[in-house]
Order: structure tokens, then sequence, then C-alpha cells
């Protein structure tokens, strides 16, 4: 094996699905329990687990796994019985729109008296929630918009130059300390929490894997650029609002200047990146390939659907005074109140 800097170690399975895959890694052997891949529940925690940990080979890898595994034939096999599972699933229920103007045109009103997560914590979130809703969402931001480049090779024209004046920004505009990565891990030790990339794994429940499980989906295959320029386009729709209400939850329980900062910078940001993002990238797209008019409709519909799942995820326990997580994590030593 190469000298490479070690990942995070492999996590625990969460049924015969996800152990079929972290013991192929951890025994360099081929996986089995395909039949229970192609059974499994597509949103549930061991599907979702194991896709998770097959996409995460393409990023920082796992603490004593061979790097040479990501392009292994018999863990691309078995990834593509979990991905067909899951995008059959959530082209099934999640498909609202046949064109991306009708989805755009939906993100931009703002239902009134919102009840989603960042109204809540806004209105009335604790310290502990906001670290709760940090550290699963740490499995995305702590690699922010690195999803999302795989899709830059497959675009041409002012796709591609939008797409790429967009990225630039998060990823600091050439200023390593603004790397939206780096801020979002500034935000979690102003709360508290350990900045160790994938640290916060195992504590996560299958609702936010599958958020970030579908960034990788849609960026690693060419055949769904048009769905990841969807995503892409609603996030950025979506992020201005919330990230201000999101600020203001940080301000509001003392969580201190790196956690607000890191909402207010996406305030101002993606407000400039809607508008690139719906009239450079996602108008570029259309006026080059046009039939992916659909595609790019089902990657906004796919993850207004998966964000509502994890923020019912968050709310339902909340609402019943319960954790959120899976399974505690450290206390915060940076607050006592």
């Amino acid at each position: 094996m190469r000298d490479e800097p070690a990942g995070p170690g492999l996590p625990q399975e969460r049924g015969p699905v996800s152990a079929a895959m972290t013991g192929a890694l951890r025994d360099g052997g081929p996986p089995g329990a395909a039949a229970a891949a192609a059974a499994a529940d597509p949103y549930g925690d061991d599907l979702q687990l194991a896709l998770y940990v097959s996409y995460e080979l393409h990023y920082r890898g796992f603490a004593g796994v061979d790097p040479d595994r990501e392009w292994d034939p018999e863990l691309l096999r078995f990834r593509a019985v979990l991905e067909r599972r899951f995008l059959d699933a959530l082209r099934a229920d999640a498909t609202e729109h046949t064109s991306a103007a009708d989805a755009l045109d939906e993100l931009l009103v703002e239902p009134v008296g919102g009840d989603g997560v960042p109204h809540l914590l806004e209105r009335s979130g604790t310290r502990s929630q906001l670290r709760e809703y940090a550290a699963q969402r740490s499995l995305y931001h702590l690699k922010e918009a690195d999803p999302h480049a795989w899709v830059l090779p497959r675009l041409w024209g002012r796709a591609k130059a939008g797409m790429a004046a967009v990225e630039f920004d998060e990823f600091g505009g050439g200023r390593p300390e603004r790397v939206h990565a780096r801020l979002f891990a500034d935000l979690m030790t102003d709360l508290g929490l350990d900045t160790t990339y994938g640290r916060y794994l195992d504590a996560a429940g299958a609702e936010m894997l599958a958020v970030v499980n579908l960034m990788s989906l849609f960026g690693l295959h060419r055949a769904l650029r048009g769905a990841l320029v969807g995503h892409f386009a609603a996030v950025e729709v979506t992020s201005s609002p919330a990230s201000r209400r999101l600020a203001g939850a940080m301000r509001r329980a003392g969580a201190g200047p790196a956690a607000e900062f890191f909402y207010t910078e996406h305030v101002e940001a993606d407000a400039v990146h809607e508008q690139v993002v719906r009239h450079e990238v996602v108008d570029g797209l259309l006026a080059a390939e046009p039939h992916l008019d659909r595609d790019i409709a089902f990657g906004i519909d796919a993850t207004g659907f998966l964000d509502d799942r994890f923020g019912e995820r968050l709310l339902s326990a909340w609402r019943a005074g319960e954790s959120s997580l899976r399974v505690p994590i450290e206390p915060d030593l940076v607050h006592v109140p």
C-alpha cells in the first residue's frame, strides 16, 4: 500500500449490506449480500451507509484501506446495485416537475410561517440542538462543494464557466482560510465539536447520509449531470434565506463568531450564486442540451425530498425531547451552561 495520509476509520455496520461493504474493505475481498442489497430499504440505514462508504473511496478513503479499492470492479458492481435501488425509489417518490423553470419557480416561494429546521433553530433552538445539527451536517460541509466539482468536466460554454465561478468562491477564491469547509470547521470549534473529517459518521442517521449520497450519485455519473445541476441550483436558491435564520440562531445561542460567520458568509455569497446558477449554469446547460430539462427538474425535486426527510427526523426527535443522533457525541467542552 502506498504511503498516504490516513483517512477516518471504517464505521460500524448497520445491517448485512453495510457489513458486506465494510467487511470487503477491511478484509480485502469482494462484498457479498448482493441479494440483500437489491431488496434493502432504499432510504434505510443499512443501504445508505453502504452507499456512503462506497462513495467515500472517491474522496478521502478510510484508514487501512488500499486506495486502489476505489476502482475495484467487484465493489463497483455492488455499488451499482445500491445506486439502482436508491435512484429508482427517488424517481418514484420525489418526482413532481417536468421542467426546470417550474421547479425553480416553486423554490422561490417561501411558505408563510415556515416550520422547518432553520425556523425552529432561529426561534428556540438550544445549543445542544445546534451541535446535533452541525455534527450531522459536517458529513457534507467538511467537503463542501467537492461533490459538485465532478460535474465540471461534463459541462461546457456558459454552464461550465458559471459553475467554475461559483465553485471558485466555495473553495475560498484562492484563500485557504476562506474555503467553506474550513469555515465550517471553525464553526464546529465554536460549538465544541471535533473537526476530524468523518468523526460523526456513526452518529448521523440515514436521512443525512442520503442527503450526501445524492450529491455523489449525481456527481459521479455523467448521465446524471443534469440532475447534479438541478441539485446545485436547489441548494443555492434555498441557501440564503436558510442561512440568514441559522446565523440568527447562532447569534441568539451565543455560539461564537465563527459559528455565526459561516452562515452570514452564505447569506451574501449564495444570493449572488443563485443568480449565476440560474442564468448561466441552468440556462447555459439547457441552451446546449435542452433534452436535460426533465433531469434538472428531477435533481431539484430529489434534493427537496431528501432535505425534507432529514428535517423531519430532526424535528420529530426534538419535539419528543430526544436526540436526533444515533449515538451520543462528546460533551460540549467550550460552553458550560
